[in-house]
């Protein structure tokens, strides 16, 4: 996990909305193709799922990752880097 997953997972959890890559990289000052490959790193690891054609959202172990009830050792192997 790197600060960039942490960040796009707090947006999507935040906006509560499902969101394209091209919108999480706008409002996180990222480039959109650094964002899809994260997202696509988030979705292995089950954090974030895919809804409709490219849009994105958390998932409830999303949630519990960022409320500290997953540990990120634990996702590791399906979020390197």
């Amino acid at each position: 996990m790197n600060q960039t997953d942490d960040r796009i997972l707090l947006l999507l959890e935040e906006s509560g909305l499902m969101l394209s890559p091209a919108v999480i990289a706008a409002n996180l000052d990222y480039t959109r193709g650094w964002v899809s490959k994260r997202l696509r790193k988030l979705l292995e690891a089950g954090l974030v799922e895919k809804s409709q054609s490219s849009y994105y959202e958390i998932t409830e172990r999303g949630e519990q990752y960022l409320a500290g009830e997953i540990n990120a050792n634990i996702l590791e192997d399906a979020i390197e880097d």
